[in-house]
């Protein structure tokens, strides 16, 4: 088993025993003409800080110890997400305070290539709250997975597009391969294909922009890196982050599941997605 992922489970198994852990339950829901989506439906209460408006504490500063999976130099930290709904979800957030807003930077994307290195998956990043981002203090998302699983369930479709066998998505996103997964640049490879999108989607640069003028998610697993820009955070009572993007919904009270079921999720997409055909430039506002 790949260590991060063992230490992971460990630590998770500690946690929740602890009381500092609180996983999330869900069910899987079957809905007509969503496949191949996972739509899961929330049974758990849905945690206060996801609930209550206004100014949130950072849970990140200081981090609970008792969530932390492994110290990552002085910079990174790796920590369980404290509401996950699959076990061995993790966090890779800095140690000190970098906002969630602003441009990742090179030891982000260092940080991040050590621990796929040893334990791969999907990766996720929500720029925002508008995004889907919970805090502002910058952390980005693994959800492991086992050698030759698939990582998420549009995973066959975005290998499909890649391979000119299957027609883009009707919002605005980029996608391209990853072809040094594994070797000892694929920091920076991961580093110069977000600059790319950004600079494709409309986005801005370091140099020119304090940070990245629209709400956006980042996508990546060995095989392909994507990024999508965001108009809305939620459609119908439905909440989306990235992991939207690669499939997967989760329902609560709140979700007008009716309109799901007549419109389908890639029309929940399309409307929480820019549209494809306004390229955003520079200088637009979010």
């Amino acid at each position: 088993m790949p260590r991060y992922l063992e230490a992971a489970l460990r630590c998770s198994d500690a946690a929740e025993r602890s009381g500092a852990l609180v996983p999330l339950h869900t069910e899987l829901v079957e809905l007509a003409g969503c496949a191949p989506f996972v739509v899961r439906r929330l049974l758990s209460d849905t945690p206060k800080h996801l609930r209550s408006a206004g100014p949130k504490p950072n849970p990140f500063l200081p981090w609970d110890p008792a969530l932390q999976v492994e110290l990552l130099g002085t910079e990174h930290v790796l920590i369980l997400n404290k509401f996950p709904v699959q076990r061995g979800h993790v966090l890779l957030i800095t140690q000190s305070w970098q906002p969630q807003s602003g441009w990742l930077q090179t030891r982000d994307w260092q940080a991040l290539a050590a621990v796929e290195a040893d334990t791969a998956g999907l990766w996720f990043f929500n720029s925002c709250a508008a995004a889907g981002a919970s805090q502002p203090h910058r952390h980005l998302q693994l959800l492991p997975r086992a050698p030759g699983e698939a990582t998420c369930p549009l995973a066959a479709g975005v290998l499909a597009q890649l391979a000119c066998e299957q027609p883009a998505w009707p919002w605005l996103y980029t996608l391209s391969p990853r072809r040094r997964f594994g070797c000892s640049d694929a920091a920076a490879e991961l580093e110069e294909l977000y600059h790319d999108h950004q600079k494709q989607l409309g986005l801005g640069h370091p140099s020119h922009q304090v940070a990245p003028v629209a709400p956006y998610n980042v996508l990546l697993d060995p095989a392909w890196f994507m990024t999508v820009v965001r108009r809305r955070e939620h459609w119908a009572g439905l909440s989306i982050n990235a992991l939207g993007f690669a499939g997967c919904l989760l329902v609560t009270p709140q979700s007008d599941t009716d309109w799901l079921q007549v419109h389908g999720p890639y029309a929940l997409l399309e409307a929480v997605a820019e549209p494809r055909t306004r390229l955003r430039g520079p200088t637009d506002a979010p």
